[in-house]
């Protein structure tokens, strides 16, 4: 039984080698809304990580998968082995939250209906951007060295991933006052690969 064992650790320690091998993270540097311009015509992508939420009276994190479409965002939050699933389908002007078991709300007003389910304020709207390292187009910002500040929120990359030949977010976080979110992108998907 014991060599069972070993043999199976050796194999799990040598794919989570590879894994991290096929990844190649670079700190972030200095930031440049106008080198990445081009992402703004990027029509699909995809992103799987890891969500943490914090604000002085509550905090929370979730595994996230984050669908891109042209005509909607899906945003799937879980919690350790999809316990606790949240869907959101976010279209232009309606939302539709489902929790599981027909436990499914719509709303007119997305972003006021996500943040009162969630129970904080998350500026899902301008995240939509900020995850693939843009600033929302339609609001004025002011570049840092490492990312930039729009609407109040500042926005971090604190390391970028080779994605085929773009330059992704691997790690960054956004905050103001109130709230500080971290995200970690394990794996990204871009124009539908």
């Amino acid at each position: 039984m014991l060599p069972v064992i070993q043999r199976l650790l050796v194999t799990a320690c040598i794919l989570l080698l590879a894994a991290c091998a096929n990844v190649s993270t670079v700190p972030s540097g200095s930031y440049s809304q106008a080198a990445r311009s081009h992402l703004y015509d990027m029509q699909k992508w995809r992103l799987e990580g890891r969500l943490a939420i914090s604000a002085p009276n509550d905090s929370w994190s979730a595994n996230i998968v984050w669908s891109h479409l042209p005509d909607v965002e899906i945003i799937k939050l879980s919690g350790p082995l999809g316990q606790g699933t949240v869907i959101i389908e976010l279209y232009d002007s309606v939302v539709k939250i489902d929790r599981g078991g027909g436990n499914v709300r719509t709303s007119n007003r997305p972003e006021q209906f996500i943040n009162q389910q969630l129970g904080l304020f998350v500026p899902i709207r301008s995240l939509r951007y900020w995850a693939v390292g843009l600033p929302e187009s339609a609001l004025t910002f002011q570049e840092t060295g490492d990312g930039f500040v729009q609407d109040s929120w500042l926005v971090t990359y604190k390391e970028m991933q080779k994605i085929g030949v773009e330059l992704m977010p691997r790690k960054m976080a956004v905050s103001n006052e109130r709230l500080k979110l971290k995200l970690i992108i394990d794996q990204w998907g871009l124009n539908g690969s």
